[in-house]
């Protein structure tokens, strides 16, 4: 089961590499290289992830907490670069956040099987969402905040990644319309956890939390749709055993 499962990334980022052709050859070189180097950096950290878990899992768990220490670190740097202002803004931010990041940490030491699909189900809505949505996307969501997130991309990942769920079922040995909900909601935790920081970083006028990963606008940046999604998960668990 976890060899087909890693085939199936690797054909999804063959998939991803054809799309990423199609839309990069339109874009200048510059643009060009910097959108090759994120979706390299993205396939070597979606490998680290999936062989983390799958062959210990306790790396995961350390991973998780650095991904943590880095992201308060990352969201008080911009808060201190701004001169301290909008102080409730950052504490009311920074306790949700905290909860999030409890929740994350808990996922990460839950069942590897749990995790690992659910890793799978935030790649695949992540990696669809911004693929359908630079091909097809023409609607803006939230221009002000996230301006690359569209109507179509939110769709087009969506689609994929509920339908993944269905063939990876058996991973968590759960029903249809269990892994129905858990997927959806994992969904929608990492859709607003990304939302979330993109607002955050639009509140205090910057682009980018840091440069730490090649490609991407920070670790924070990069890892924020997980930290939301397994804090969903972990949720679930102490809800409803899964």
């Amino acid at each position: 089961m976890i060899k087909t499962i890693y085939i199936i990334i690797l054909i999804y980022f063959l998939l991803g590499g054809i799309g990423f052709y199609f839309i990069n050859r339109k874009k200048n070189p510059v643009t060009a290289r910097k959108s090759w180097i994120k979706f390299i950096t993205y396939f070597f950290i979606i490998n680290a992830l999936f062989f983390s878990i799958v062959f210990n899992s306790p790396v995961f768990h350390i991973i998780s907490i650095i991904i943590v220490l880095i992201g308060f670190t990352e969201l008080f740097k911009l808060f201190r670069n701004s001169g301290y202002e909008g102080k409730y803004f950052f504490s009311s931010f920074m306790a949700v956040f905290v909860i999030l990041c409890i929740g994350f940490i808990i996922f990460s030491r839950m069942d590897k099987n749990v995790v690992l699909f659910t890793v799978i189900m935030l790649s695949v809505f992540d990696g669809f969402s911004q693929i359908s949505g630079q091909l097809l996307g023409r609607k803006k969501m939230f221009p002000s905040i996230s301006p690359s997130k569209t109507v179509e991309g939110f769709i087009g990942g969506a689609v994929m990644t509920l339908l993944n769920g269905f063939f990876l079922r058996s991973l968590i040995d759960k029903g249809i319309f269990e892994v129905l909900i858990l997927t959806t909601g994992i969904m929608i935790f990492a859709f607003l956890g990304d939302t979330a920081t993109s607002y955050y970083k639009r509140n205090y006028k910057v682009k980018d939390f840091s440069n730490l990963i090649p490609g991407h606008g920070g670790v924070l940046d990069r890892f924020d749709s997980l930290i939301a999604g397994g804090a969903f998960v972990a949720l679930v668990q102490l809800v409803i055993v899964i």
